[in-house]
Formats: structure tokens, sequence, C-alpha cells
């Protein structure tokens, strides 16, 4: 099986270890991880941008699965790139896993970031007024939803990680857990 390792992971200053690490952790489990740093990009290009996209979305193409990372990115959600890709590979009909390293609810996370207020009818609102999206869920309800019907509910730990972005221990459980459908698979046939 091979897993597209969807994340914001590539933003960091340490994004090819990660990468690294990531690709090491599916391999002991006999999957093999496609890392988008793994495309050889000339980032001096005018087109590089699109040279990204290109390469990125054929390697979802050649992928089996996606696991997304979902931790929060630069606001109170994920990242929006990631977002793009999981719809995609869910669009695309295959087995789609995602964790977050941060297990507060959507609402809780926007609610450090901005004074939310009920509205006065009823609805919990932001400073412009906008309602905010409150089920519950660790993030929008497509992408959990996506998620519930098309792979594995939304791995989180129980309390924040200290290191939101080097702790791999959820990215693990998911990885486990598409061994675990590849093995299923295999003995059905």
């Amino acid at each position: 099986m091979k897993i597209y390792l969807a994340g914001p992971d590539v933003f960091l200053p340490d994004a090819l270890e990660i990468g690294r690490r990531k690709a090491e952790i599916c391999a002991r489990h006999g999957l093999v991880g496609l890392y988008p740093l793994d495309n050889a990009v000339d980032l001096s290009t005018p087109e590089a941008s699109l040279t990204i996209f290109k390469a990125n979305e054929a390697m979802m193409e050649a992928a089996d699965a996606i696991i997304a990372n979902l931790t929060p990115f630069r606001g109170p959600s994920a990242d929006a790139g990631t977002v793009y890709e999981l719809g995609y590979m869910t669009g695309r009909g295959k087995l789609c896993l995602a964790y977050s390293n941060d297990p507060s609810s959507y609402k809780q996370r926007v609610a450090r970031r901005y004074d939310v207020k009920t509205s006065p009818d009823g609805r919990l609102i932001d400073p412009e007024g906008l309602t905010v999206e409150d089920f519950g869920l660790p993030d929008n309800l497509m992408m959990m939803h996506a998620l519930d019907l098309h792979g594995c509910p939304l791995v989180a730990p129980k309390i924040a990680s200290a290191d939101l972005w080097h702790d791999l221990t959820s990215f693990d459980a998911c990885v486990r857990l598409a061994a675990d459908r590849e093995t299923s698979k295999s003995d059905r046939n």
C-alpha cells in the first residue's frame, strides 16, 4: 500500500527529516510513504508552484491512501493545502486517515484566538458576527465526516502533544490502522 503523507510538515525547518521519519514508520509496517518533498522541484523557476501542484497530484494518484496531518496550522484549523489533498483523495475514493496533535475542539481553538460570544439568537459568533461551527468536532464537519465515511475517525491524543510538529505517535497510529486494513484485505483475497 502506498500512502500519500499530507500536512504542513513540509513547512518545518526540518521538513526533510520529518518526511524521512514518517517514511521509516510506514516501511516498518510494510507500507510505502510518499512525501511531497520527495518530488525534486527547482524553486527558482517561475513555474515552481505549478510544478509542485502537478507533482503532488501525480503522487496522490499513485497512492492508495492518505494520512493527513490536520494539526491546526497558522490558525484554529488545519492547513488549507492539506484540506484540499484530503478532499482530493476522498473524491478519488481512496482510504483517508488523519491525525491532529491538538485534541481540542474547533470551537475551543477559535475561542483561544478570538473573543467568541453568543449572539441574541443563540449562535456562537466571532468578533465579526460570523457563526463559529460548534458540533464538538476537532475541525470542520466536512473533514471529520470525510474521515468517518472514507477511512477512520481522526486520531488524536487525549492531551495536546508537548511538541505539536515532531510527535509522531498519532501518525504511527494511523499507519497501523492502514496496515491493519491492508492485512485484512489480503486475508480476504
